[in-house]
């Protein structure tokens, strides 16, 4: 006589299923294992290349020597180059980089336009533009982050008036950015030749996008302002994965649309704004970190975290290039994104023609 056995099985999760959910108090995120993979190996690379940033160059602090520098027992020059020249420039760059990769996911999202970044479409221009207008011609009376801040308002105000349809329609998004951009640089150049001639040198770095001479007063504007966004980022990163479906859709499932669309730009263009007092209008790394971060975890959605990590991440590389290659060795950060963006720019211009979208 025979005995059958019967083996149970665990059942598998349908395929398609929702991921798993992190609750963190009232707000549930989604989470993706392949992102969560993906965010400690950009966590993984960004300290790699912080590493870097501190260890290499004549100046440099060995590896083996940080901990001990870090802690406050290493030597005097050592703890000169933490403290003054590579700690504060390294501490910027990477929350710069988080502040535009962030903007530029959110930005990107609530206008379900690849090409709706914000230094693309003229906002960090605006930005640069307040902050010169503040610190030359209004010194000590507007700060400079409320005059960046003043600025991406205004420009990013001209953009939606002169579409016609708001942040809808690529393509007059395009050309309208274009057109404020322009007149913003133009703006901010007058403002540094013939206002402050005596100060061109190093504002002509600025308006390029640099990071050097940076001081912690830099850094510490720019992670508050991060870490107050926070909150807000993980309260509207629900609504504006729901927001990509459609303003309909959104609105049947509570998302409300035009309050989601309202709130991201808002928080887009305060972290641009704070970005851009900082370090000047660098450019395309909220283009670009997106899109990367899209294609790295391959989920729906703004992938917020993932872009703030992969802006973080070029950022800071692109700083050491800046830093050790002969070739960068004195020029602005923002040359170095812009080489690297303005090709993706087009790529991007590419697909979208193609696919009948300008």
């Amino acid at each position: 006589m025979t005995r059958s056995t019967t083996r149970t099985r665990r059942p598998r999760p349908p395929r398609g299923a929702a991921p798993p959910v992190l609750a963190l108090g009232p707000v549930a995120l989604p989470v993706h294992p392949r992102s969560v993979l993906c965010a400690v190996l950009l966590l993984v690379l960004v300290a790699a290349a912080a590493a870097a940033t501190l260890a290499m160059g004549r100046l440099g602090i060995p590896l083996t020597r940080l901990p001990a520098v870090v802690t406050g027992a290493g030597e005097a020059t050592e703890a000169f180059v933490l403290g003054r020249l590579r700690g504060p420039r390294l501490a910027v760059a990477v929350g710069t980089g988080a502040a535009l990769g962030l903007a530029g996911a959110l930005f990107q999202s609530v206008t379900r336009n690849p090409l709706g970044s914000p230094d693309v479409i003229g906002l960090g221009a605006g930005a640069g533009a307040g902050a010169a207008f503040a610190a030359l011609v209004l010194p000590g009376v507007v700060p400079v982050p409320m005059g960046a801040l003043a600025g991406a308002a205004l420009a990013m105000a001209v953009v939606a008036a002169a579409t016609g349809t708001g942040l809808r329609h690529p393509g007059r998004l395009i050309v309208a950015g274009i057109g404020v951009a322009a007149m913003a640089q133009a703006f901010t150049h007058f403002v540094v030749s013939v206002m402050a001639r005596d100060q061109a040198g190093v504002l002509s770095a600025y308006v390029n996008g640099s990071l050097g001479a940076r001081a912690w007063e830099h850094a510490w504007t720019i992670w508050a302002v991060l870490l107050l966004a926070l909150p807000f980022v993980a309260a509207l990163a629900g609504p504006v994965t729901v927001n990509e479906m459609g303003d309909e859709l959104a609105d049947a499932l509570g998302a409300r649309a035009s309050a989601t669309r309202t709130g991201a730009v808002v928080l887009s263009v305060v972290l641009s704004a704070a970005a851009v007092s900082v370090a000047g209008p660098i450019a395309f790394v909220s283009l670009t970190a997106p899109q990367i971060a899209r294609r790295l975890s391959g989920a729906p959605g703004p992938n917020l975290a993932l872009s703030a990590l992969v802006g973080a991440l070029l950022l800071v590389a692109a700083d050491l290039a800046v830093q050790q290659s002969p070739v960068g060795d004195g020029l602005p950060v923002g040359i170095f994104t812009m080489g690297f963006g303005g090709v993706y720019l087009g790529y991007l211009l590419v697909r979208e023609w193609r696919k009948g979208v300008l």
